[in-house]
């Protein structure tokens, strides 16, 4: 169906984000405001305050706590960027696709337009449990590729989209990001603040800052997501209509290989460094134990967050870095719809230290 950018209340756009405290959610809160939305930014916990921003406190996974936060409220516009980690993909499934199954059940009989989903490239690797196992399409992935033949949490939340749309009327788009970085802290898989934390704990223990990953991720070529292009890409979709009821890549729409960037971050932190020797050195071995020199080194700085494990995912990073494939996306249904957003991977990795450092989360 054809968007409508104009239903709103008293003519005002008015944008509900799930999960607004994530790495994504956030960026998309800091998007829409700037741009002058009414945001309500729903989330466990509230953010902090801005103009234009109105806190929900709700809990994804509970239809009663999602039904009292919203039953008030009539966003024009949904989007949906949470997550809830479980141990199999079958929990995975039951729950994320639950919660955005409840949240739409939540918004019937609402003026809802538009429904944007996040998910990821596992949509071509396959989840978890099973990531990079099979057999994939070549890279760069393509968004008309097939689904994988395996059970898969964003498979279900798309149906689970589909089924909402065709029944309230709204149009919907899917964004697949690959590695997002942004400057959510508490986040269950954020690079960009897990190798920030990695730098600082090397550069204070004068220890070299080690690539952790595989000798395909090191040699290969690669790219990321920043927040911020995918708060825009997700914007973009809501209110275009040549973006209503399709799925999209979004990366940042330049390569890199790690063996080239290594070195740059290496730099930035002023740390010798190390790439890929023989076999990958995973994070969540080298940095085991590390809880109490972080909590020290935050005291001795001042710093904002002495829990390690709001810094760091070195779990993340290590699935990551350590894929013995090369992962690339292609963006060229996104440009043929007329979206033009981009960001040179390595500026945004600094600005996001920049930001880190002006926040004082890393000294």
């Amino acid at each position: 169906m054809a968007i409508d950018d104009t239903t709103a209340v008293d003519g005002q756009k008015t944008a509900l984000v799930a999960g607004a405290t994530g790495i994504a959610g956030s960026a998309l809160v800091e998007r829409l405001a700037l741009e002058g939305w009414t945001v309500l930014a729903l989330s466990r916990r509230p953010g902090a305050e801005r103009d234009g921003v109105r806190w929900l406190s709700a809990d994804l996974t509970s239809v009663e706590s999602l039904a009292a936060a919203l039953h008030q409220e009539n966003p024009s516009h949904v989007f949906f960027t949470a997550w809830s980690r479980r141990e199999s993909e079958e929990e995975n499934i039951a729950v994320n696709a639950g919660m955005l199954r409840d949240l739409l059940v939540a918004l019937r009989g609402k003026d809802v337009a538009h429904v944007a989903l996040m998910t990821g490239l596992k949509h071509y690797l396959g989840p978890f449990e099973a990531y990079a196992a099979g057999r994939m399409a070549d890279t760069p992935f393509h968004e008309e590729e097939p689904r994988l033949p395996i059970r898969n949490f964003y498979y279900a939340q798309e149906d689970e989209l589909w089924a909402a749309a065709a029944g309230q009327g709204f149009s919907w788009s899917v964004h697949r990001a690959h590695t997002v970085i942004g400057h959510a802290v508490g986040n269950a898989m954020n690079m960009g603040l897990t190798l920030a934390t990695q730098a600082t704990l090397c550069r204070e223990a004068g220890e070299p800052f080690v690539f952790p990953g595989s000798e395909t991720q090191w040699n290969g070529l690669t790219d990321m997501t920043d927040a911020g292009l995918l708060a825009e890409h997700m914007l973009w979709a809501s209110t275009a209509p040549a973006a209503a009821d399709e799925a999209f890549n979004i990366v940042n729409g330049d390569v890199f290989r790690w063996r080239w960037m290594w070195p740059r971050l290496a730099a930035y932190f002023g740390v010798e460094w190390e790439g890929f020797a023989t076999a990958p050195r995973p994070l969540e071995q080298a940095m085991a134990g590390t809880e109490d020199r972080w909590r020290e080194l935050a005291q001795r700085h001042g710093l904002a967050e002495p829990n390690l494990d709001r810094m760091a995912s070195w779990w993340h990073t290590d699935s990551d870095l350590g894929r013995d494939i090369e992962v690339v996306t292609d963006m060229g249904k996104s440009r043929d719809a007329g979206f033009t957003g981009y960001r040179r991977t390595y500026d945004a990795i600094v600005t996001l230290f920049d930001r880190y450092r002006a926040e004082n989360l890393i000294p």
